[in-house]
């Protein structure tokens, strides 16, 4: 029933137009290692075009016979069984011969379109992808493992895209049109998403979305993966039990978010955390959380509340801790009066290449809130303020490690002090090209924060995790 059928008066069987990949240019053709053809597309939907056919035509005569007004009125069990009901009507109308299985995907397929997220379905299923980058109906590509690949998954057209990423953002109460192409959103379990529609998106809405794991990662996953050595997670642990001041850098898809999630997990249950997010996506176990999101402006251009707004207010709310989600601009300022405040144990996020990078981007971000003060100031704020910098980074293998714990000691002059407690170094790559290397301690047996350790008891744990680095 779903094989190739053929058209008008042709004969033979007509397949539909795929898209089209680019050659690569001349110049990536004569790089050498990885210059070949690209790969074919991963088969994640083994569906034929036939069926395609049939699903549109069914689903076209759907929409003419459904009142989608009384649909959006009923829960969705029954707004499912309300169109499995009318699909099986016009399957038998329309006399398509079909399996009962065929049937039942089709009966599947279509509730998604209505109701779900469409062709994006199978993928967000599926818990070993960490990416789907949709660019336009006919090209959507995830990363596993570390490696980004096409997939065979596509979209009706353009407009289909755009009706499941307008029913995204509509979840939260955010929207996305011509007049505000851009918008950031979260799925339910937490998975971030961006979406940009045309005119700036050119060949058709680009949506992209970071997915989160439903069990959610813990340092002991993080050590199994080896992102981190035993003793460097248990120097972690101590460093977010003990409420020293966190900031966790790294680029774009370094694992931050993750890390700090697993950050997070150590800290008291009886402590009052509250979080500040652009989308909430922090997973956090505490009983005493509370999750704050900015707010974009309205149609008119007003109404919104930025991620500095969110800080100042949480100044008032009593938070034992204070973490938010991503630093990148004048909240900065805010978030380091916090933590010099008495607000000891708070985090953040901010991308960098580097500890010193984080440093150096921290003043940066200062400067762009307009304050006039002088550098050695601003320097001064971050080194009473900052007792940590973790850095996370992407390897070129796709693998992520956490590649330095360093601390900020102190100002000497106008130059900040830090000191490495563990490093990574990359030894090599194996047989199949994944990067070797190994967690380093640098030797520190008496870390600037070993005061507060002693303060909640933990310095003997401490002690024996740096002298058992130091030894291996």
């Amino acid at each position: 029933m779903f094989g190739k059928r053929p058209s008008g008066n042709d004969t033979a069987p007509r397949e539909r137009a795929k898209p089209v990949v680019p050659p690569p240019p001349p110049a990536m053709k004569q790089a050498g290692k990885g210059a070949e053809a690209p790969p074919p597309p991963v088969v994640v939907d083994s569906r034929s075009d036939q069926y395609y056919e049939i699903k549109t035509t069914i689903f076209n005569a759907l929409i003419d016979t459904i009142d989608l007004a009384q649909l959006a009125q009923l829960d969705a069990a029954s707004a499912r069984e309300e169109i499995r009901d009318i699909v099986n009507e016009i399957i038998s109308i329309k006399n398509v011969v079909m399996s009962i299985a065929e049937q039942e995907q089709l009966l599947q397929d279509i509730c998604n379109d209505v109701l779900g997220y469409g062709p994006l379905e199978p993928l967000l299923a599926r818990d070993d992808i960490a990416d789907i980058m949709v660019n336009g109906a006919e090209r959507v590509f995830i990363e596993v493992a570390g490696k980004v690949q096409l997939t065979n998954i596509r979209f009706r057209d353009n407009a289909q895209l755009m009706n499941i990423c307008q029913r995204i953002v509509s979840q939260i109460g955010r929207r996305v049109d011509e007049s505000s192409p851009i918008c950031d959103a979260r799925l339910p379990d937490g998975s971030r998403v961006n979406v940009i529609a045309p005119p700036l998106s050119i060949d058709g809405p680009t949506l992209t979305i970071r997915k989160f794991k439903k069990d959610k990662l813990k340092m002991s996953d993080l050590q199994r993966f080896g992102s981190i050595s035993p003793e460097g997670a248990t120097v972690l642990g101590i460093i977010g039990n003990v409420r020293c001041n966190v900031l966790i850098s790294g680029g774009t898809g370094s694992g931050k978010t993750t890390l700090l999630n697993c950050m997070t997990g150590f800290i008291d249950l009886d402590e009052r955390v509250v979080t500040c997010e652009d989308a909430a996506e922090l997973q956090l176990q505490q009983p005493h959380v509370v999750r704050l999101e900015t707010r974009p402006p309205n149609l008119e251009g007003t109404g919104e509340i930025t991620m500095r707004d969110l800080v100042k207010n949480c100044l008032r709310m009593r938070p034992e801790r204070i973490i938010v989600g991503e630093v990148r601009g004048p909240e900065a300022f805010d978030l380091l009066q916090a933590m010099n405040t008495g607000h000891d144990g708070s985090m953040g996020t901010l991308h960098a290449n580097s500890p010193r990078e984080a440093l150096q981007r921290i003043e940066s971000m200062i400067t762009m809130g307009g304050y006039s003060l002088p550098s050695k100031t601003i320097r001064e704020m971050v080194v009473g303020s900052i007792d940590v910098i973790v850095q996370a980074a992407r390897l070129r293998d796709g693998s992520r490690r956490i590649t330095h714990i360093t601390e900020v000691i102190g100002l000497e002059g106008d130059v900040i002090i830090t000191q490495d407690l563990f490093v990574y170094e990359i030894t090599g790559e194996d047989e199949t090209g994944r990067v070797k290397g190994r967690h380093m301690s640098t030797g520190i047996s008496r870390p600037a924060f070993w005061e507060r350790a002693r303060y909640y008891n933990r310095e003997a744990e401490l002690l024996d995790a740096l002298e058992a680095a130091a030894a291996t």
